[in-house]
């Protein structure tokens, strides 16, 4: 009985956590092991800020359905369609986020979702503490 309760309990939470990915999310920061190794010095930090603006009208979104299956891709500024889409499949097991390949179903990549709120998601690679995606809702 308490093994039937547990397991309950575990498929629900899972699915609270895949209802609250659905939607469309922008990366704001990533951040890879090699940013995490080396720190910025003074004079980098001030070159930077002279430089200017190094933003562009480019945004990687990510889009997360009901039925499991997403797309990823770059979206430049007064363009409907977004470059190099990727579909996927995904699948939410507990905190863990998997992107499976559309045809095969096979794992492609794995994500442990580190938060998961009205407009924040964080998620970072689950064989690389230090690889860690922000992205913000947009829809």
């Amino acid at each position: 009985m308490k093994a039937l309760v547990l397991l309950c309990f575990l498929s629900i939470s899972g699915f609270v956590q895949a209802q609250g990915l659905i939607g469309t999310w922008q990366l704001t920061d990533d951040q890879t092991c090699l940013k995490a190794q080396f720190e910025k010095s003074e004079t980098e930090k001030e070159l930077e800020q002279s430089m200017g603006s190094t933003q562009t009208g480019v945004a990687k979104l990510i889009r997360f359905d009901k039925k499991g299956f997403g797309e990823e891709g770059i979206f430049s500024v007064g363009k409907k369609k977004g470059a190099g889409m990727n579909s996927f499949r995904y699948d939410v097991k507990g905190n863990e986020l998997q992107f499976k390949d559309k045809k095969s179903g096979i794992i492609a990549q794995r994500f442990i979702i580190d938060e998961v709120t009205e407009s924040t998601l964080k998620i970072h690679n689950a064989l690389k503490d230090c690889e860690v995606k922000i992205f913000s809702r947009v829809k």
